[in-house]
């Protein structure tokens, strides 16, 4: 079986947990033989032809145009990054990112650029240069859905894969080319990345993809819950697949340490759905009894600016750090520096992050308002908006070390039976659902 599959991240191109859900997703499905040809929205027009396990990590090494029909296996380059550039893998991809945030963010980022300090500095340019081309979104997703005809007409496949509204356009399209099933992947929706409401065009878009799909693979109980009762998606062609996480760490018994104190971290986007506030109002209780934790908050956001300020507000100083974006490396390292890990989602659809704190024997905390939540029993739940709850768990875990040890030990292995193979064959049995209701 082959699948032309459609996503908008994939590392190195990644922002948050859909790249990492792809990841698995495609490595689990090229273990079991199941062949991908990928699409990203990279600047020249190449896909990635994936057909064994360890096709993913050598991605761009393997990429192919075509309107050129020649492959680009030969080409040299000195560096990963120049790989990244030659087909046009962008920094900052917009997957989890609303029209709102975006501008946001440009306003947040033109400060900076503008300092007479920054202006010669190219990252921040670049990420400037990013956030501009984000402001024109709804063009890329054209852009891409125009590609995604070309490669409907000229590849061989045997179903299509779109994740998230972003790829919706280009798996309709390809589906109405092809005359191929569509599955669709919804790892997101517009109400949890905007906490309401949000752009009546990106709900038509995710309406207009799960009302054309043949089938709609949802990440949690949570989100399908939420494609019926907002979108009125057809319940016979829904089905739910939890994301997964590959423990590829080994256990240590000796952590590293950038703190002699309990580290409690948050680590997602600091935005409205991530709940960042509460989190916030959580260290304010706390460090008013242990005035010598550090509490972290690892991510960027359009709501970074004003979690700062009321940090400031709150005269938390040196106990409340901000780091920025992680990505790779970096994110392990926080891992491996922190005690505590928080989810405070408002509204989560999975949330991977969890997964991954868990996988390092971190005690860990997650909102009731998470699909992950369906998943996991060793970790502490509590409502979102309760805050003294909040702030009373992580107390507890701080006054008692051998309890928080001893949770952060049964997460690990917990964590190690939630793996990908499952879910991937989950997703093959969706594949062969769909594609024996094209033959009947």
């Amino acid at each position: 079986m082959r699948v032309l599959m459609f996503t908008w991240e994939f590392p190195p191109l990644i922002s948050g947990g859909l790249g990492t859900a792809c990841y698995g997703i495609v490595k689990g499905l090229l273990k079991k033989g199941v062949e991908v040809d990928l699409v990203l929205p990279t600047k020249e027009e190449v896909y990635f032809p994936m057909r064994k396990e360890s096709d993913v990590d050598d991605l761009p090494i393997k990429f192919i145009s075509p309107q050129k029909e020649i492959e680009f296996n030969n080409t040299v380059f000195t560096t990963s990054t120049e790989k990244y550039q030659y087909v046009g893998i962008s920094s900052v991809p917009e997957s989890y990112i609303s029209v709102k945030e975006i501008k946001s963010f440009y306003d947040y980022f033109k400060v900076f650029v503008e300092r007479s300090e920054y202006k010669t500095k190219v990252p921040f340019q670049e990420v400037l240069n990013n956030i501009m081309g984000s402001e024109n979104i709804f063009e890329k997703v054209k852009e891409f859905t125009l590609r995604a005809q070309r490669y409907a007409q000229t590849l061989d496949y045997d179903l299509i894969h779109a994740h998230d509204w972003l790829t919706y356009p280009a798996g309709i399209v390809a589906k109405t080319v092809s005359g191929k099933k569509l599955v669709c992947h919804i790892h997101a929706t517009e109400f949890d990345r905007a906490g309401g409401a949000g752009d009546i065009r990106i709900h038509n878009i995710e309406y207009s993809g799960m009302t054309e799909a043949d089938s709609v693979i949802a990440v949690s109980r949570y989100t399908a819950e939420m494609v019926i009762s907002r979108y009125l998606i057809d319940t016979a062609k829904i089905s739910v697949v939890h994301n997964a996480h590959n423990i590829d760490i080994k256990e240590s018994e000796h952590k590293k340490r950038l703190f002699k104190d309990p580290v409690v971290l948050f680590l997602g986007r600091i935005t409205l759905q991530k709940g960042p506030d509460y989190f916030l109002e959580a260290a304010r209780i706390i460090l008013k009894k242990y005035p010598k934790v550090r509490f972290v908050m690892a991510g960027a956001g359009d709501m970074e600016k004003k979690i700062v300020h009321k940090s400031a507000k709150y005269r938390l100083k040196n106990r409340f750090l901000f780091t920025g974006f992680l990505n790779g490396s970096h994110v392990a390292e926080m891992f491996e520096n922190s005690d505590i890990y928080v989810l405070s989602s408002v509204s989560e659809p999975f949330g991977i992050a969890p997964l991954e704190a868990m996988s390092y024997s971190l005690a860990t905390i997650i909102s009731k308002q998470s699909g992950v939540a369906e998943v996991i029993q060793n970790a502490i739940k509590v409502d979102f908006w309760d805050v003294k709850l909040l702030a009373h768990h992580i107390i507890e875990l701080i006054e008692k070390p051998e309890y928080r040890k001893k949770l952060g030990l049964a997460g690990r292995h917990e964590v190690e039976l939630i793996k990908w193979d499952k879910a991937c064959d989950e997703i093959i049995q969706v594949y062969k659902k769909t594609m024996k209701r094209q033959l009947s």
